[in-house]
């Protein structure tokens, strides 16, 4: 298939097949085009990428995408959603509701509802400066095309997404992504929530703000995404692919 690189589409590079499906649900405020350097660079490693719509702005609209991407024609298994700050929420719910086709997620500053964040946003340099660590990517925060100002407010967060999934539901293999200096939604706050998952592993980036997928350590958080994918791909009774032993 001819490599795709539109704002929310990115596939795997020509003359080979894609290894899974990666289908993002942005944070509050969020246009598809934040993530095209996340789209890209896992798009690169073999995997077809595609970035939904902020489930914050039309909830029941941003399902009926999900579903339909989910049964796309050009979606392949395995099938991972990767969710960010509110989509996160939103990821965890479709798993609890309907576990197939999703295979696994990935939640990135997953955030706590009952945590307020206005505190802490008294201005949009603030909230600049909250999202990520990363220089660049808060020069992408900084155009007002492709971040609303003032969304990351907790009365931003939809009550369908207030209201805790059953998430003994969620069967899946789950990977968290946190930061750890995210003062929007501190780790401790959730950490009970993902003690609730069966089969989870959750990962703290050092110096991460709340988008934890764009820290400045973002090429790691990329890498140990891909670690995650490719074990999802080689499935949970496969052993480990990468093995440290002592010399």
């Amino acid at each position: 298939m001819t490599s795709t690189t539109s704002a929310s589409a990115w596939d795997e590079p020509a003359g080979i097949a894609a290894r899974g499906t990666v289908l993002v649900l942005p944070g509050r405020g969020e246009q598809p085009d934040l993530y095209r350097r996340f789209g890209a660079r896992i798009a690169a490693d073999g995997y077809r990428v595609r970035v939904l719509p902020d489930p914050t702005a039309d909830p029941a609209a941003a399902d009926a995408v999900l579903e339909a991407a989910l049964s796309g024609a050009d979606t392949v298994a395995p099938r991972v959603l990767v969710g960010v700050d509110t989509g996160a929420l939103a990821a965890l719910r479709a798993a609890a509701d309907r576990p197939a086709p999703i295979d696994a997620l990935i939640l990135a500053g997953l955030p706590d509802p009952d945590q307020p964040s206005e505190e802490w946003l008294e201005s949009w340099d603030d909230e600049v400066e909250y999202r990520a660590s990363c220089p660049t990517h808060r020069g992408l925060i900084a155009d007002e095309s492709l971040v609303e100002r003032g969304a990351l407010r907790s009365d931003r967060i939809p009550q369908e997404l207030r209201e805790p999934a059953d998430l003994s539901a969620v069967t899946l293999p789950v990977l968290g992504v946190h930061g750890d200096d995210d003062v929007l939604s501190p780790f401790d706050g959730v950490r009970a929530r993902y003690a609730q998952l069966s089969e989870v592993q959750v990962v703290l980036v050092g110096h991460g703000r709340h988008d934890a997928l764009n820290s400045a350590a973002h090429r790691s958080v990329a890498a140990r995404v891909v670690q995650f994918l490719e074990s999802v791909r080689a499935g949970v009774d496969s052993p480990p692919i990468l093995r440290e032993v002592k010399p």
